[in-house]
């Protein structure tokens, strides 16, 4: 079942463009058995390596705008690991909490109707902008992609999301950037902020005496770019077949029911505990 998991991981990245970070920590909290805070640190390992992977073919193609690189990566990786060390100073319950929440999120933005179809048909070509010219210059908002990055970073390192469902919009809305190339963009974004917060995580958990399981992080990755890539073929032979906002309809219920569940869980631990501070602090 754990090795289920990572090919759904992949495939949904390969199927959606985002969603696979989200289901990284469930699966090795629940599948594999690893401790809350272990297992966050080895989500960002395999979120980032599964990202990397996947942003070489958009960077070969010309997809990834290495401006928007800089300006959203760079405050990312400092959130990142600002965020993996605010972290250091919450249990693994409240991480996990936190993780629920922006699963929830993460859900909300899912359902949500493609921007074209809450248009009127006759805005929908202008605001939609082509994905034939990765090269046309965005508009200069500088301080709101940094702003936005180190936030997403922040968010990343807390609680061990690559946080894709958040960095396309933002690049395709601040940046201006055609969705393909927002997407390849989004994902050497992530390699970035997943191993500066997966460096700082380590650090925290050697502290504590706790160590990753690198082969598992390996497999997870090898396995993860495999679904992927397999993700991305299904993908294209779907979209005529079944639209993508449908399938992500379908992830996002998903992620409700096991968001749900991490939560009914969570609250039956904090209410057996009866200590809020014991239960929140580490």
């Amino acid at each position: 079942m754990a090795w289920l998991g990572a090919l759904a991981i992949g495939l949904s990245l390969g199927l959606l463009g985002s969603g696979g970070s989200i289901l990284t920590v469930p699966v090795l909290v629940y599948l594999v058995g690893e401790g809350e805070k272990v297992a966050i640190a080895e989500s960002l390992a395999i979120v980032g390596l599964i990202a990397a992977v996947g942003s070489l073919r958009y960077a070969r193609s010309g997809r990834v705008r290495w401006r928007a690189v800089a300006l959203f990566g760079l405050p990312g990786m400092v959130g990142s690991v600002l965020g993996a060390s605010a972290a250091a100073y919450l249990s693994g319950s409240a991480q996990l909490i936190l993780f629920a929440i922006v699963m929830l999120l993460a859900a909300g933005w899912m359902l949500r109707p493609p921007r074209g179809l809450r248009s009127p048909p006759n805005q929908r070509q202008a605001q939609t902008p082509p994905d034939t010219d990765p090269r046309e210059e965005p508009p200069r908002r500088a301080a709101a992609m940094m702003r936005d990055g180190l936030a997403v970073g922040a968010l990343t390192g807390l609680v061990g999301v690559g946080g894709g469902f958040l960095i396309v919009p933002a690049l395709a809305l601040l940046a201006g950037l055609p969705m393909l190339t927002a997407v390849g963009t989004s994902l050497t974004i992530i390699a970035m902020q997943s191993a500066s917060g997966f460096l700082r995580h380590h650090q925290v958990l050697a502290e504590r005496g706790l160590t990753v399981n690198l082969p598992l992080i390996a497999t997870f990755a090898v396995l993860g770019v495999l679904g992927s890539l397999a993700g991305h073929h299904l993908g294209q032979r779907l979209d005529a077949r079944l639209p993508q906002h449908q399938l992500r309809r379908g992830f996002a219920a998903f992620l409700l029911i096991m968001a749900t569940v991490i939560l009914v869980q969570r609250l039956e631990l904090f209410s057996a505990s009866g200590a809020a501070i014991s239960f929140l602090l580490p």
